[in-house]
């Protein structure tokens, strides 16, 4: 992640746990300019994550357990710092199923990030990613063989998108691949919140033997207004403690190999 998402993220973090600051405040917790942090509010104000009050700025407690707000703009430096832990955990457990050799696709995403700052370095491993994130945490591994499928820039997901793009994931096959998403609903399947994934997404799901889906519990019965697949189509979830007991017997029913980490 770029260190203008990382200071976004803390800036978040510190609005929520202090309950608002003033600008001047959070300069000098984070150590840059005010006007740098008086762009990164504009920013966060006009993706409605933070509220200014009287010269005093708040996180927006309304998003707290409503990301769909973010439908149109579901911003990577919000989704980083939504169940972080939670994401951590799964991300570091997914790099855990990563072999020598393997061939692997990362999909965009706030939780797949954490899959690829938790490669070790000495693993062998080629890999298809079309993120900028991702692919930050990638280039130092010595021992990773990239692919980066470009294209048009999407500043919110840092997603990489083009036709170009999904024709070197149609020529590329992986014995696994790692997806994220945005919601994940028993009837309406697995969605995410832009329509420009949709094609990148189903095109992955064509070159990868192995589907993954990496999902905090808190995805689970949200539907976003992005379809790509359904929940049969993976064969296998990871996803975070919260889980509820009604998951976990219909995940299981669909003999779809679960993990809770």
């Amino acid at each position: 992640m770029s260190k203008k998402y990382e200071r976004i993220n803390q800036l978040v973090k510190i609005l929520k746990e202090n309950h608002g600051a003033s600008a001047r405040e959070l300069s000098d917790i984070l150590e840059v300019s005010e006007m740098t942090i008086r762009r990164d509010l504009n920013e966060l104000m006009m993706q409605k994550i933070v509220l200014n009050q009287y010269g005093a700025f708040f996180f927006n407690t309304e998003l707290t357990n409503a990301t769909d707000k973010l439908d149109e703009k579901y911003a990577l430096n919000f989704a980083v710092t939504s169940n972080s832990e939670e994401k951590k955990r799964i991300g570091y457990f997914a790099a855990s199923l990563v072999q020598e050799n393997d061939i692997l696709i990362i999909d965009t995403g706030s939780t797949t990030e954490y899959l690829a700052r938790a490669l070790s370095p000495d693993i062998k491993a080629t890999i298809l990613c079309y993120n900028r994130n991702i692919l930050n945490y990638l280039v130092d591994k010595v021992n990773i063989s990239i692919l980066f499928a470009g294209g048009y820039y999407h500043a919110n997901t840092e997603m990489f998108e083009s036709v170009q793009g999904i024709s070197l994931i149609n020529q590329t096959r992986a014995n696994k691949i790692f997806i994220s998403a945005a919601g994940v609903h028993e009837s309406l399947g697995i969605t995410c919140a832009n329509n420009y994934e949709i094609a990148t997404k189903q095109a992955i799901f064509q070159s990868g033997v192995q589907k993954i889906l990496l999902v905090d519990s808190s995805k689970f019965s949200v539907i976003k207004s992005s379809y790509f697949a359904d929940i049969e189509d993976f064969d296998c979830i990871v996803t975070d403690i919260g889980i509820s007991n009604s998951w976990i017997e219909l995940i299981r029913s669909k003999n779809i190999q679960l993990h809770i980490v």
